[in-house]
């Protein structure tokens, strides 16, 4: 076995972990959603003001909970399917050769040089994913997390368009 086998059998091992872990942790979510639900029937049904109140407040957070792990998950989905393209395509931006700090992040400087660049790329084709994402990760090194995901939502709606141009 080779390191770059090797190097496969660990990131598989590492996917697998994280799928095991999300989908507990949904199972966990599910769980106290409906365990929640119950509640909240139980006390709309007790028919006083405020069980009735109080029951609709508990109704009310399982579905905003339900809403949020789907739009997390959906996201996640889509930005990994991006990553995979991005991979294939041979067009990840590489940050093999950039100075660190020690706790592994990018030095300032270097994210900043690096954000520039990509920027400049980004310019000249706005209305292409592959730059909106490469801006979303420089974004993301450069420790700008809100415009990261607002790129990176760009590039997932970019990336449907080309997809499925009818919608």
């Amino acid at each position: 076995m080779n390191d770059t086998d090797s190097a496969d059998a660990r990131s598989g091992r590492q996917v697998v972990k994280t799928v095991a872990l999300v989908a507990f942790l949904v199972a966990a979510l599910i769980f106290y959603f409906i365990r929640l639900g119950g509640l909240a029937i139980a006390y709309i049904a007790d028919g006083g003001f405020a069980g009735i109140t109080i029951g609709i407040g508990m109704l009310l957070l399982p579905i905003v909970g339900i809403w949020i792990v789907w739009a997390t998950l959906t996201a996640a989905l889509d930005h990994q399917r991006l990553a995979k393209r991005i991979h294939a395509e041979g067009r990840e931006v590489d940050t093999s050769q950039l100075p660190r700090r020690p706790s592994g992040r990018i030095e300032r400087a270097a994210a900043d040089a690096l954000f520039a660049e990509i920027k400049t790329e980004w310019e000249a084709d706005p209305d292409n994913w592959r730059s909106s994402y490469r801006l979303a990760r420089a974004y993301d090194y450069a420790g700008d997390r809100t415009r990261a995901r607002e790129a990176m939502r760009r590039a997932v709606a970019l990336e449907k368009l080309e997809r499925d141009p009818g919608k």
